[in-house]
C-alpha cells in the first residue's frame, strides 16, 4: 500500500511539473511573438486606412468618436474624407472593418481587418459589397445615410447568399462608422503624417460553419 501511495505521489508530482513547464513555455512563446503580432496588426491597419481614402492625401492623427477610431484625410487644408475603424458581431464572431467616406458622405472603399465568418459564405464580406458588376450589393460610391440594410429587412442592399446574419452585421458596422463620421468635427490638418499609398491583399482564416437564415 505504501508503495502504491508513493507511486501515486510521484505521478502527481510529474504531472504538475510537466504542466508548469508547458505553461512557462507557452507564456515565453507568447511574449516573444506578441511584439511581432502587434506590429503586423498595426501595419495592416495603416494599409487599410490608405486603401479607403483618396490617393495622395495627408492622414491626420487618429481621433475617437462614438468609441470608434477615425482618421481624417486632407489635401493641404482641404478635408477630402475620413476613414473609420468599426466593428460588429457577425455570425462567427466580431467583424472589424475599415471604411472610408468622402467629403460628401459617399463610401470610398472598405477593407475587412478581421473576421471569423464561414469560409465560402460569410467570409465573402471581404469583396461582396464592393463588386462593381453587382449594383444591388455594391455600396461603393453610394451616399451613406446610416441606414444601410439588407433587402430581406426592407433595405436596398442584397445580402450574401446563405449568409444573411453576416451581411446584417457588416452593414450595421458601416452604419456605426457613418454615425462617427458625421459627428467628427473637421479641422485643419495639424500634426498630420504623410503615409504611403501602397495597399496589399488580406488573407482571412475562418473556422466556423454558418447556416442559412
Amino acid at each position: 500500500m505504501e508503495k502504491l501511495q508513493s507511486s501515486f505521489k510521484n505521478m502527481a508530482l510529474s504531472l504538475v511539473t510537466i504542466s508548469v513547464v508547458a505553461a512557462g513555455a507557452l507564456a515565453g512563446v507568447y511574449i516573444l511573438t506578441l511584439e511581432t503580432i502587434n506590429a503586423q496588426k498595426k501595419a495592416k491597419q495603416e494599409k487599410a486606412v490608405l486603401a479607403v481614402l483618396p490617393q495622395g492625401a495627408t492622414i491626420a492623427e487618429p481621433e475617437t468618436v462614438n468609441g470608434l477610431t477615425v482618421y481624417k484625410a486632407f489635401r493641404g487644408d482641404k478635408w477630402v474624407g475620413t476613414a473609420v475603424e468599426t466593428q460588429e458581431n457577425g455570425f462567427g464572431g466580431p467583424q472589424k472593418i475599415m471604411v472610408g467616406f468622402d467629403a460628401e458622405g459617399k463610401v470610398i472603399n472598405y477593407e475587412v481587418l478581421e473576421h471569423q465568418e464561414t469560409p465560402g459564405l460569410g467570409d465573402h464580406i471581404a469583396e461582396w459589397f464592393k463588386n462593381a458588376d453587382k449594383p444591388g450589393q455594391n455600396i461603393i460610391g453610394r451616399k451613406a445615410t446610416g441606414a444601410f440594410s439588407v433587402s430581406k429587412d426592407g433595405g436596398d442592399v442584397d445580402a450574401i447568399t446563405a449568409a444573411t446574419i453576416s451581411s446584417r452585421a457588416f452593414l450595421s458596422a458601416i452604419n456605426k462608422a457613418y454615425s462617427a463620421y458625421t459627428k467628427g468635427e473637421v479641422q485643419a490638418a495639424t500634426g498630420a503624417s504623410q503615409l504611403s499609398n501602397d495597399s496589399t491583399e488580406m488573407a482571412e482564416i475562418n473556422v466556423e460553419t454558418e447556416v442559412t437564415k
